[in-house]
């Protein structure tokens, strides 16, 4: 199965898609398609990657992913079943010029916000109602809370997803090739990886790696392991209270704790420590 395009199953004489995710785990290929994605997370945690930036995302969740913005999210499987629901749009959905009215001005910053991705920060729950109410709607009615939905995200406090975006549509092979990658991080990243052995896995030479994954994140391997290590860190600071910092060091991939006080610290601006103190004050 090609990972790109990711095509999106679209019913018959349906301009706006709500789909349903109950499953074990999300899909969890790196995968990119022409729709605007609204997702609210009704359950289920883990590890969301946006174009090049590494987040993690839990219950309560609202994220908008842009139109060819790859995306994955990796689910810690847990007791109950991953759970979301999903908005799919474009801009031309009603039409090529419905979204350029005067009336919809103040919606154009949505749209452009939604080229790098970003989270909901504030009015969640009015959004979130928003989104449950599409699911048992007909037509009409869902026409008119979906251009509620996006007066609501026009106006959120956001946070921006990806600070950067590939400007051309992935290829297949270049699709799986990072699937290929990302799959392998995301398995071994608390043990020793060297660039010697993902260059190969790539079947790539070290340089020619090095070159494919700058060009198309916007950085180099190393600083996408150690975000993740981070993150993976930030998780268990933030949710095992009785882990100690060294523990938490090794179990996130990092070889001493100097080096993880630093790595931190450089990322999210405080020290594992100030972190975790900040989350159970």
């Amino acid at each position: 199965m090609k990972v790109y395009p990711f095509k999106i199953p679209k019913p018959v004489d349906a301009q706006l898609i709500v789909q349903i995710d109950k499953e074990p785990i999300f899909y969890n290929r790196l995968h990119q398609h022409e729709e605007i994605q609204i997702s609210y997370i009704i359950n289920g945690t883990g590890k969301l990657l946006v174009g090049d930036s590494i987040h993690q995302f839990s219950r309560g969740d609202i994220y908008v992913i842009g139109s060819n913005l790859p995306h994955i999210f990796k689910s810690i499987p847990g007791e109950l079943d991953a759970h979301m629901i999903t908005v799919f749009f474009t801009e031309n959905t009603f039409g090529d010029d419905f979204f350029k009215l005067p009336y919809f001005k103040d919606l154009q910053s949505f749209f452009l916000n939604s080229n790098s991705g970003f989270k909901v920060i504030s009015v969640a729950k009015r959004i979130s109602d928003s989104i449950l109410k599409l699911s048992s709607q007909d037509k009409l009615e869902r026409f008119a809370t979906f251009l509620r939905l996006l007066e609501l995200l026009s106006t959120a406090d956001i946070e921006p997803l990806s600070k950067f975006i590939y400007s051309k549509t992935l290829t297949s092979n270049e699709g799986e090739r990072l699937q290929v990658i990302f799959d392998f991080v995301f398995k071994n990243f608390q043990k020793p990886i060297t660039l010697e052995e993902i260059s190969k896995m790539a079947f790539m030479t070290p340089n020619a790696f090095c070159r494919f994954f700058k060009q198309r994140t916007n950085k180099t391997f190393f600083q996408f392991l150690i975000e993740l290590r981070v993150e993976h860190a930030s998780l268990l600071l933030s949710s095992k209270k009785e882990l100690n910092i060294n523990l938490i060091s090794d179990l996130s991939g990092f070889n001493s704790i100097s080096n993880f006080n630093k790595k931190f610290k450089k990322i999210k601006g405080v020290t594992p420590t100030q972190y975790q103190h900040s989350i159970f004050i």
